[in-house]
């Protein structure tokens, strides 16, 4: 395995881990913090007869991380290292580090209000705060709090105030990793007033073609959005000889693999912001970010949550 930045701090977050029953490790994009923390406190005997479970905000993150960690374990996925999440999982007797979403762990505390099997609870991405992921959040701690003492939890971040977390979680130390920096050259295109979403964001990946032989990765607010623009794509891509390859979280469990693995031919990927974080896709060299997302908030007057077409960059 190539070296990664959370590499410098593992022994620091190990010796913490084994002092204390609660952990917050605060590491940037890129650190490694996903793919190394899990099979380092299971490779330390922390987790002892029980399993390491790590919870990703996004199904497409769960599966994504659960397969790289396999895969730099020189393991099948769903043997010692699976995932589980809504519809669809791939764990066996033999899986002691499984990753899943929140709404996989809310139902384990439904039906399992010990944890029974459990030795180490990991919250990754939590600076991608829902209500779930605190809820859960804060039913392991009382776990830990009243019945398992044992019960071990690390909460990862990127960007986020980790002192009040750690309050939360009894003073607990804060480890920080540092993370990598790469050059980026950012453009700005220019852009007539209510241009429909697709047409700007086709212009873009066509600027980008210009600049680069590698793949292209779009963000775009929705579903809807990434159909349209793929439509809108159809004659570029067959000028350029390019394969349109959406990702979003309802795709079938076998496109999302196929997004996710090389490909001979030169792709541009479609996605939200859940395409943001957790998760790598090998060859993109260019982003296209049409600086809009889909935003949940919560109405007072209907009593009801629902999305905002809002900018976000």
């Amino acid at each position: 395995m190539k070296p990664l930045p959370i590499d410098d701090v593992l022994p620091e977050l190990l010796a913490a881990l084994r002092t204390n029953s609660s952990v917050v490790l605060k590491a940037p994009t890129g650190a490694g913090k996903t793919t190394r923390v899990p099979p380092a406190i299971f490779a330390a005997g922390m987790a002892g007869e029980g399993n390491v479970v790590m919870l990703e905000p996004r199904r497409i993150a769960a599966r994504a991380t659960a397969r790289r960690i396999a895969f730099e374990q020189g393991t099948p996925l769903g043997r010692e290292v699976g995932y589980r999440v809504r519809f669809d999982e791939q764990v066996s007797s033999a899986t002691r580090i499984m990753v899943v979403t929140d709404g996989i762990l809310l139902r384990k505390l439904q039906s399992d209000p010990f944890l029974e099997g459990l030795s180490v609870v990991i919250f990754d991405e939590f600076h991608e705060r829902n209500l779930n992921c605190d809820l859960a959040l804060g039913m392991v701690r009382r776990v830990q709090q009243t019945v398992r003492p044992d019960l071990k939890i690390v909460v990862m971040s990127a960007t986020f105030d980790c002192q009040p977390i750690a309050k939360f979680l009894g003073d607990c130390p804060i480890i920080e990793s540092q993370g990598r920096l790469f050059p980026v050259d950012i453009r700005y295109l220019k852009f007539r007033d209510r241009q429909p979403i697709q047409e700007l964001a086709v212009a873009g990946i066509e600027q980008m073609l210009e600049l680069t032989s590698g793949d292209v990765l779009v963000f775009l607010p929705g579903v809807p959005e990434i159909h349209r623009t793929s439509r809108e794509l159809e004659s570029l891509a067959r000028r350029h000889d390019l394969i349109v390859m959406p990702l979003f979280g309802d795709l079938p469990a076998e496109e999302q693999d196929r997004v996710l693995s090389p490909c001979s031919q030169r792709k541009v990927v479609l996605a939200p912001n859940v395409a943001e974080t957790s998760i790598t896709i090998d060859g993109i060299t260019r982003v296209v970010d049409t600086g809009l997302a889909k935003v949940m908030r919560f109405d007072p007057d209907a009593g009801l949550d629902h999305l905002d077409l809002s900018p976000i960059s």
